[in-house]
């Protein structure tokens, strides 16, 4: 199953425990698969990098450097009509279009209240995991 991590969910999963890491963990192990473009990767390691520097002991790098060498990289072109509320996430949407994927996975409420655009489904982390995971969570 291909999915679009928003990047609240993607930072949240390494840096803190819950819903997002167990979702990252998934796709660690194969479970489920990542889409980005290069656009969300970037403001991945932006946002990842403002964080890093507040806790000191997580390994972003680790992190970035198999997401670069395992997700599934869409080249996602510009939506034609804004779609959400704030226009900065419709990147989200453009990649899961581009890439193939049908869910998005977020914490922003903006990107939550397009609910389905083009087929595809947004939903909260802990939503994904009751409807398509629903397994015990990793142990850290």
């Amino acid at each position: 199953m291909k999915i679009v991590l928003d990047t609240n969910v993607f930072v949240s999963g390494i840096f803190f425990s819950g819903p997002p890491y167990v979702i990252l963990d998934a796709w660690r192990c194969n479970k489920i698969t990542l889409v980005i473009s290069r656009e969300i990767f970037e403001e991945y390691c932006r946002t990842g990098e403002t964080l890093a520097r507040r806790f000191k002991g997580v390994s972003l790098a680790t992190w970035l450097a198999l997401v670069a060498d395992n997700a599934i990289l869409a080249a996602a072109p510009v939506l034609p009509r804004q779609v959400c509320s704030d226009p900065d996430d419709d990147k989200f949407l453009a990649c899961a279009m581009a890439g193939g994927a049908r869910i998005i996975l977020t914490g922003d409420k903006a990107l939550l209240k397009v609910a389905s655009y083009g087929g595809i489904r947004v939903l909260t982390p802990r939503e994904f995991l009751e409807k398509h995971l629903r397994a015990d969570p990793p142990q850290r």
